[in-house]
């Protein structure tokens, strides 16, 4: 057990960011820790009357050009300085994000503060790469088109990357010049609380971001129905996600981009080239992050002549991964985010088992005495692929593995699901890989590596995962409107 990282003297954020200024609640609820069950603070519960206060303060910003008609060099330099307080304060958002959220501080160490930092670097350099276009020659008009900032933007992110998922969206939509209102989780509020403040010290006018922590069905909900917000930007479940887009739909008609849930194959041939590096892959492709990732890898389809002993690499690497405290960097798997997520993976494990699906590991409640809600990783064979472990997201530590026979089997089982998020193929037939590419129904295709791309390339689903793409330049047009300006020329003097 490593030194616990220190959480004395830490400041936990708990107020909203309305018109550049931390704002008193004028309700609060109680902050969960899933490390140990214990109450970290209060926090704003903001409603509609707080909600109409942060997108009044995004819309007047938005009208008066404080920020959208910055020149380019000015936002860059914000962006900038946002990136260099994200990383100058790492340590302070990765205690909170794993007091908040459970995840190993390791992991928000190296990965969770540093990659939110590079999206604000990044589209702080791409903020002027985005062209419009001359339109086709004419001799009595002269055409060309421009990409408009939508106006005020409704980010609502979910609970398993807080700050990550914010720097997504509010780092493209404030690099095209937008306003944005933010609606964190509210099982993990602090690190979106603390982005809107240090994006006040790194030089944001105020008014340009607003944060409102709360309930879904409260402050979300209030966003979703806004008659002034332009666009909501949301990632999370189907089932929200279906909110809000009836929201949309009886209100003002405002855009909606979604990055909804997944069930991902992670697809292992015969002639994969590398088996250890594979089985890793499918290790920790759905272990990783206590298997609360959108692309989780969570239905394992192995080519049967290699099935048991590729499975039994799979639960060997899983047996050493062993839940601990989310603040001991030696800790590599955390807690669940709240007792009611383990709850609900809990009595997903026990429908797999009463459906047939043959438990080789895992599939309890762990650590019991800390107070916190620690689940196993846990490893299904023999998985029907009909059944709810193979149709239905659990959101947590659970592999179901599935057999096939040939290369077209493959394809129709990774299809074979509502969603389409993300896929991995492992084979050393480059035919094989191309086809694969192109048959699979995801948004995302890795052959031969899992999780392997970054803020350049785009990320969102096809089907019931969603629509629209953070990351990547592609970014920055769901928070822009296309412009077609045309001049017509007088006669020839």
């Amino acid at each position: 057990m490593g030194e616990l990282a220190r959480t004395d003297g830490l400041r936990l954020p708990g107020r909203a960011i309305v018109d550049g200024a931390a704002v008193e609640p004028r309700a609060t609820f109680d902050n969960v820790s899933p490390r140990d069950g214990g109450i970290l603070g209060q926090v704003a519960r903001c409603g509609a009357a707080d909600v109409d206060r942060a997108v009044a303060s995004a819309r007047a910003a938005f009208e008066d050009g404080r920020w959208r008609e910055q020149p380019y060099r000015a936002k860059k330099q914000v962006l900038h300085k946002l990136a260099d307080l994200i990383e100058t304060h790492l340590e302070e958002l990765a205690t909170l994000e794993s007091l908040d959220m459970g995840k190993p501080i390791a992991d928000a160490r190296a990965f969770d503060i540093p990659a939110s930092a590079n999206s604000f670097r990044y589209y702080a350099e791409a903020l002027d790469k985005l062209y419009g276009e001359v339109g086709p020659h004419h001799p009595d008009r002269i055409s060309w088109v421009v990409h408009e900032p939508l106006g005020v933007i409704g980010c609502i992110v979910p609970w398993n990357f807080p700050l990550n998922m914010a720097a997504w969206k509010v780092a493209p939509a404030l690099a095209m010049g937008n306003s944005v209102v933010l609606k964190p989780a509210e099982q993990s509020p602090m690190t979106a609380i603390r982005l809107g403040e240090l994006a006040l010290e790194a030089g944001l006018p105020p008014g340009v971001l607003n944060v409102v922590p709360g309930y879904g069905e409260e402050a979300g909900q209030a966003l979703g129905r806004h008659m002034d917000v332009d666009m909501l930007a949301f990632t999370g479940s189907g089932s929200v996600g279906g909110l809000l887009m009836r929201y949309a739909g009886k209100s003002n008609l405002k855009r909606v981009s979604l990055e909804l849930g997944g069930k991902s194959p992670q697809i292992v041939f015969a002639d994969c080239p590398d088996m250890e590096a594979a089985a890793q892959a499918a290790a920790w492709g759905i272990f990783f992050n206590q298997g609360e990732v959108c692309t989780a890898a969570s239905r394992l389809l192995v080519e049967n002549g290699i099935k048991a002993e590729f499975v039994a690499r799979v639960v060997a690497i899983a047996k050493a991964i062993v839940p601990g405290d989310p603040l001991d960097p030696d800790t590599r798997f955390g807690a669940m985010v709240s007792e009611e997520q383990m709850t609900g993976v809990l009595r997903r494990i026990q429908r797999a088992e009463a459906d047939g699906a043959k438990l080789l590991l895992g599939g309890q409640r762990v650590r019991e005495e800390s107070g916190g809600f620690f689940v196993t990783p846990t490893v299904f064979d023999d998985v029907d692929p009909a059944s709810a472990l193979a149709q239905q997201e659990v959101f947590g530590p659970v592999l179901g593995a599935i057999g096939f026979d040939t290369t077209e089997e493959a394809f129709r089982l990774a299809n074979q699901t509502v969603y389409g998020l993300a896929a991995g193929v492992w084979t050393a037939d480059v035919t094989r890989a191309h086809r694969a590419a192109r048959a699979i129904r995801s948004g995302l295709v890795w052959i031969n590596g899992w999780d392997a791309c970054d803020i350049t390339m785009p990320f969102g689903g096809f089907r019931q995962s969603g629509f629209g793409r953070d990351r990547s330049m592609h970014a920055l047009e769901k928070y822009a409107d296309l412009k077609a300006i045309t001049i017509t020329l007088g006669p020839q003097k």
